[in-house]
């Protein structure tokens, strides 16, 4: 019982070791998204616990719920009013009523009981969860509203699905309501990171770094794929990644490594993915495959330009048509073709919350953009297969920062690494 008791009080201090933005940063997303509400109201709901994801890693909050609240508990709702000429801007946090056996092991819960709970979260207002139908009566202006929420599409289901439910057969809303989805202005919202979040970005990637150096040393041949990964989580883990940003990839391409791994920092990802030779030396072959690689994601670099350039295929100024036409112009297959064809994905995403963030792809690359560069060629006729992956974020004078650029990036690089040196 000793031991359990051990366990349930380190579960409970590892849940509020986030490296946590003051609650002014908060606010201030909650004030701009309700500028952009049209006198509307954005109605969020935390996944309860058991909607979470179940694994060795915990509960871990919606991306949307915790960018807005930075409340990282489950079972809480978020209510924002826009201000309009007939009521202040109002912005509330429900959190749930204390569970007294529950809490017996998850340790007790902040409650909007507590007298320091509005310190704490930054909300000037907090509410038990029972009221919120009570609060909606309330706030809800008569005649047509538009409520925004993550409104669940086709068969999809969201963490507003049930309680909306509940609030609808409960009377909560006025006639004429509406609903929209939220989604589009938070990943509008989120395309742009702060200097908070640029700094939990840059901690998960320095510890990544440290990781895929320890890869580097120990691949070697004989050892496992499953080795490299456990190797590569331990390092991140004990540098203060609460979790992999997503699942390690640990793959064998002939005689090739490919690694994209990356560790989480509250609740902030990273990514990263190097190409190793199993053997530490580069073939021939290898290396002018790799050496194109690195070439384009070069190419892209070069031809980069802030408020200009963005990162999908057949845009105006695609960094991505740039890293083809470098692929395509350079080297060839064994047939003699071009090798175009064997550049499959696209060349980057934007990283943030989420590993792959729901941005706005359409407006150029600015300031507080956090993307990937990952070009790849992988040739089956050949078992041979090559990416490199690289985060960077464009800084505040609109210069492009690759915050991977300690990492060895040439073949050359890579080499000296796995020998040690």
């Amino acid at each position: 019982m000793r031991r359990v008791w051990l366990l349930v009080f380190l579960f409970c201090q590892l849940t509020w070791a986030l490296d946590r933005q003051p609650n002014s940063d908060f606010r201030m997303r909650r004030q701009t998204l309700a500028s952009k509400l049209s006198g509307g109201v954005a109605l969020l709901f935390a996944s309860n616990e058991a909607e979470g994801p179940n694994d060795l890693y915990g509960y871990r909050p919606d991306d949307n719920f915790f960018y807005l609240s930075g409340w990282s508990e489950p079972g809480a709702a978020l209510l924002i009013l826009a201000g309009t000429a007939d009521h202040a801007y109002t912005e509330l946090l429900f959190l749930p009523d204390h569970n007294p056996s529950q809490e017996k092991w998850t340790g007790p819960k902040l409650g909007s009981d507590n007298a320091d709970a509005g310190k704490v979260t930054g909300f000037d207002h907090i509410e038990v969860l029972d009221h919120l139908r009570a609060e909606l009566v309330r706030l809800l202006p008569a005649g047509r509203v538009s409520i925004y929420t993550d409104v669940p599409a086709g068969d999809e289901t969201s963490n507003s699905t049930a309680p909306l439910e509940w609030l609808r057969r409960a009377n909560a809303f006025p006639v004429g309501v509406s609903f929209q989805d939220v989604r589009p202005l938070l990943a509008s919202l989120r395309t742009y990171k702060d200097a908070g979040e640029i700094e939990r970005i840059r901690h998960a990637t320095d510890t990544s770094m440290v990781a895929h150096l320890a890869a580097m040393r120990a691949v070697k041949p004989g050892i496992t794929e499953r080795e490299i990964s456990a190797l590569m989580q331990y390092e991140w883990g004990k540098r203060g990644c609460e979790r992999p940003a997503y699942a390690p990839i640990v793959g064998s391409a002939g005689d090739l490594v490919v690694i994209d791994a990356a560790g989480e920092y509250s609740m902030y990802a990273s990514d990263i993915t190097r190409t190793l030779p199993a053997s530490g030396r580069f073939s021939s072959r290898q290396r002018e495959i790799y050496d194109i690689v690195l070439g384009a994601q070069q190419a892209a670099v070069a031809a980069f330009i802030s408020g200009k350039s963005r990162l999908r295929r057949n845009q105006a100024d695609s960094l991505h048509d740039v890293a083809y036409n470098y692929i395509n112009s350079h080297g060839k297959d064994l047939h003699g073709e071009p090798l175009g064809k064997y550049f499959i994905h696209g060349l980057g995403h934007y990283v943030g919350l989420n590993v792959h963030d729901p941005n706005d792809y359409d407006v150029p690359l600015g300031p507080g953009a956090v993307f990937t560069l990952e070009p790849g060629i992988y040739i089956p006729e050949e078992k041979l297969g090559v990416r490199i992956e690289d985060i960077l974020y464009i800084d505040k004078d609109g210069k492009l920062i690759n915050l991977t650029a300690d990492l060895p990036h040439t073949a050359d690089d890579v080499e000296r690494a796995m020998a040690g040196k």
